[in-house]
């Protein structure tokens, strides 16, 4: 049973009918089943094209097995912070391994990359500083530069020569100056030139920072990131990243100059007020590592699923905008569009969901296809059916 809103509540009330009438009301569903190529959402047996599963690690059995014997030697929780009684020694060796996989000094593991960021950009910025921001970073690195309370100046999206400007006008005014950039953007997928803004911050005494959230498992030799893609090993200050996505389990990493990351265990605020990864997670991140480490396959699969699907889906009359990843977004425009979309795909056995403001600006609503190395080309096949049918009942494509 409903209860009436007090008065004072009432804004809430206005404001969710708001968005039930522009099309932009989450209807947030539900899984009944491991995140794999195929889901149980809301009792139905469904394709999955949304989840950030890129290599299907997420119901690995050799993660699985990981994390069940950690919780046998180490329990469940870590039961305080790391700089308490928190840190365990799969804490350790899960940071030591990330940052020889990483090609850096050292790593520092937060409970979320969402986490990662807002630990990091505060710790190294404040108020009497200036962050350089492109116009499309995360909310994560737009939360974590509002809390730091420097000043920040936002860069054309991707333009080195912009960011350039923004510099020459600006840098001399600050004590310190952060430049800080998605690797690859989440709603596009595409990619940061970070070789051309490594080389214009060279001039201008500033730190870098890339967020490789999207970049972990998938750029790179044998998915690296974005860094190594680049060739930029010793040249990025901080890389920022997720072990949510390719590595399939949860948790962040800040990986770069061991000077920053001591620097943050002492100052990043995440990991000195909330409680360490849990065990199980550790232990999955863990075995994820030896897994990207001895082999390239699942790499290797996830970027030939994504040069057939992108293809097919240009084929067929799609416009799937600037990516260069395995992000796929459908452009489709408007929010109301982009939702009929999704149920219809729903309809037919395609889990895709629409994606609108304020993830994206208004009138640049989508369905966000994220490719897996879990998907067998059968499935791919079944995916470009289930588009072309709905998107030629809406006349999206003819």
């Amino acid at each position: 049973m409903t209860k009436t809103l007090p008065q004072k509540l009432q804004w809430i009330e206005d404001e969710l009918q708001a968005l039930q009438e522009s099309g932009l009301y989450n209807h947030i569903r539900t899984l009944d089943s491991p995140q794999g190529a195929w889901l149980v959402v809301d009792g139905k047996r469904v394709l999955n094209f949304c989840s950030n599963n890129y290599l299907g690690l997420a119901n690995y059995p050799r993660l699985v097995q990981a994390a069940k014997e950690a919780i046998d030697q180490y329990g469940v929780g870590p039961g305080a912070v790391r700089t308490i009684a928190g840190t365990m020694s799969l804490h350790v060796q899960l940071e030591k391994r990330l940052a020889a996989f990483k090609g850096v000094e050292d790593a520092i593991t937060f409970q979320s990359g969402f986490n990662a960021n807002l630990g990091t950009i505060p710790a190294l910025v404040g108020r009497g500083d200036v962050i350089f921001s492109d116009e499309l970073n995360h909310a994560s690195i737009i939360d974590g530069s509002r809390l730091s309370r420097a000043q920040i100046v936002r860069y054309e999206h991707c333009n080195p020569a912009d960011l350039e400007a923004k510099l020459k006008a600006h840098r001399h005014e600050f004590k310190r100056a952060l430049v800080v950039t998605d690797g690859v953007f989440s709603m596009d997928g595409d990619i940061a030139p970070l070789d051309e803004i490594y080389d214009v911050t060279q001039h201008y005494d500033a730190i870098l920072m890339v967020d490789d959230a999207h970049g972990e498992g998938v750029l790179g030799r044998g998915g690296r990131g974005i860094v190594d893609h680049f060739g930029l090993h010793g040249k990025v200050d901080i890389e920022v990243g997720t072990l949510s996505k390719a590595f399939g389990v949860v948790g962040g990493v800040v990986a770069g100059n061991a000077k920053i990351v001591e620097w943050l265990r002492q100052r990043g605020r995440p990991f000195l007020f909330s409680s360490a990864m849990t065990v199980p997670d550790t232990a999955a991140c863990l075995a994820a590592v030896d897994l990207l480490e001895e082999s390239t396959d699942l790499v290797d699969k996830l970027w030939a699923n994504t040069r057939y699907f992108k293809a097919e889906m240009k084929a067929l009359g799609f416009d799937t905008g600037q990516s260069v990843t395995p992000i796929t977004p459908i452009m489709l425009g408007e929010a109301t569009l982009a939702q009929e979309f999704s149920r219809r795909l729903f309809d037919e056995g395609v889990f895709a969901m629409a994606i609108g403001y304020p993830t994206v600006p208004k009138g640049k609503a989508r369905i966000r296809v994220m490719i897996s190395a879990a998907h067998e080309k059968a499935d791919l096949d079944q995916g470009l059916a289930a588009f072309a049918k709905v998107g030629r009942a809406l006349g999206v494509i003819a």
